[in-house]
């Protein structure tokens, strides 16, 4: 027997329909790349998202046409989203931080039809544009005073939508259309697409939505830091107009100064971005004697977030920090360290040792720990194992069949991470599996190390990868990359590091590097590490 009940697909053009009739006024605010402060609504932003589709449409885009982006977080960005996914088209965001030549591979692996692009990046455009197989129409995010010379025919984004009609049909398509395409970063190979549909982006975004989740409403200003190329902006870009959040985008200036400017002025109350970020941000808080006033809450992700980053939000800022774990495969928020209730009342140091980890997974996650064999892990919080991850917004394979099936017998996707779950369903991650540090048969977190090492007033970064050791297989080394105008030694690095870890897990030595290698999305490169120490040999050895 079924359910008498509505079919109302679940197809992300409703998000802007209802951002446009009931959140109508609230605002868009960017930061264009010239500087200059732009302020639109989710009403104005509704009608130029139609005329995109119209444009689209135009130029011979139809459902499941691949359509590419490479912008900064702006408003032109979310009309050419809701644009093309409006249409039944699939938007495909390209990292501009990967290597030219792998932006040239994903755009014809993804077969894009339309690019879409930022002045910024006009230089890697040119120069990959005659390996671009099929991309037919170039268009620049400006108006056509704006529009730089270019040698592939490019159009202003403006004069591109202008004369375009406001109304359009969007959604006229089954939930489970494709709607867009986020590669992975590819440090291990070519980058994998992964392709979410309209009802798995609208079931994130009713996830997102939760108090345990973002918790954010109608009476709410976001700053997403994180760039709407990478893993669906966090799913900010959805959740912001489904509350009719104001949006506040900060294009491509990121340094200290330009998101406290935002932060202050439009009066921020909930922001997200890596750890990197805040780095310079609470740099400069602290160079300048500012105050947070208006920001209540600041998601960190992307990579395990370092206590000393987390404990001046909380106790200098009085700024609640949300530490999330998730991936491109995961659409991507898998956890949250929302306090669970037991612990929202303990001391400081009881809180901060929860938020240290990367929390729980709201409803529509489940996860699991299991051995090489396996074998499901007890929720001891102790064992680690490989974490597994279902539900109704993981990827249950990638694009064009690449990888083959990555699903187990349970429809449990591998997430590569090493963690571990306690009895409240909390996780943590101790490593990713191909960096797990192996010695004598015991893992040693590498993570672990570098969250310590970091919290050293003369360390500005830090990471720990294994070594060749005749004995003990693997030990650690210690890479890092010194404060400005700091010199730390060997001596005070590892001090740090006396009473927090098992002593075995003591790094063998330590390394000193100008700057430690960033990935495409700002984790640290393990790969380009280990090829740059490949030769090392330990004094233990």
């Amino acid at each position: 027997m079924l359910g008498i009940m509505q079919d109302w697909p679940l197809t992300v053009d409703k998000i802007m329909e209802h951002a446009r009739g009931q959140h109508g006024t609230r605002e868009i605010i960017t930061r264009r790349v010239g500087g200059e402060i732009v302020r639109t609504t989710y009403a104005d932003v509704y009608t130029r998202s139609k005329q995109v589709s119209n444009a689209l449409i135009s130029g011979g885009v139809g459902l499941g046409d691949r359509v590419a982006t490479l912008g900064w977080n702006s408003a032109r960005h979310m009309e050419t989203w809701y644009g093309a996914m409006g249409i039944g088209a699939v938007l495909h965001t390209i990292n501009p931080r990967l290597h030219p030549e792998q932006i040239a591979w994903i755009a014809n692996h993804a077969e894009d039809k339309v690019l879409v692009f930022d002045t910024t990046f006009l230089p890697i455009i040119e120069a990959i544009k005659d390996h671009l197989q099929t991309v037919k129409t170039f268009v620049i995010y400006c108006d056509e005073a704006g529009l730089p010379a270019n040698s592939m025919g490019a159009m202003a984004y403006d004069s591109w939508i202008a004369g375009q009609g406001t109304t359009c049909r969007w959604g006229d398509f089954p939930e489970d259309t494709a709607c867009g395409l986020c590669y992975t970063s590819g440090t291990t190979g070519n980058p994998k697409g992964v392709l979410y549909s309209h009802r798995t982006n609208v079931l994130h975004t009713l996830i997102t939505m939760g108090k345990e989740a973002m918790g954010m409403g109608a009476d709410d200003v976001v700053l997403p830091v994180v760039p709407m190329f990478h893993a669906n902006a966090w799913g900010l870009a959805l959740s912001c107009p489904a509350t009719g959040a104001n949006m506040v985008m900060p294009g491509a200036q990121m340094d200290g100064a330009s998101i406290y400017e935002l932060l202050d002025t439009e009066k921020v109350t909930i922001t997200a971005a890596v750890p990197t970020v805040w780095l310079g941000l609470l740099g400069y808080l602290r160079e300048h004697d500012l105050k947070l006033p208006h920001l209540q809450r600041v998601l960190i992700g992307g990579s395990a977030i370092p206590e000393n980053i987390l404990r001046a939000f909380e106790e200098e800022y009085e700024v609640d920090v949300i530490h999330a774990w998730g991936m491109t495969e995961t659409s991507p928020l898998g956890t949250l360290g929302v306090l669970p209730p037991h612990l929202v009342d303990a001391d400081i140091d009881a809180r901060m040792e929860q938020k240290l980890k990367q929390g729980r997974p709201p409803f529509g996650v489940e996860l699991k720990v299991v051995d090489d064999e396996g074998n499901e892990q007890p929720r001891d919080g102790k064992t680690s194992g490989r974490l597994l991850v279902r539900g109704a917004a993981i990827a249950g394979g990638y694009f064009k069949g690449d990888g083959g099936n990555v699903l187990d017998e349970n429809g449990f996707f591998d997430t590569g991470d090493v963690a571990n779950l306690d009895s409240y369903g909390t996780m943590t991650i101790t490593d990713r599996a191909k960096d797990v540090i192996k010695s004598g048969g015991e893992w040693i977190s590498s993570i672990d190390i570098e969250n310590i090492a970091v919290g050293h007033e003369k360390v500005a970064n830090a990471a720990a990868i294994g070594i060749y050791h005749p004995k003990w297989d693997e030990r650690p080394l210690l890479i890092i990359q010194p404060q400005p105008g700091e010199s730390p030694t060997k001596e005070e690095v590892l001090s740090s590091l006396e009473g927090k870890i098992a002593k075995w897990w003591t790094p063998d030595d330590v390394q000193f590097v100008d700057e430690i290698p960033l990935g495409a999305t700002g984790k640290i490169n393990k790969l380009a590490l280990r090829e740059q120490f490949k030769d090392y040999k330990l004094p233990t050895a």
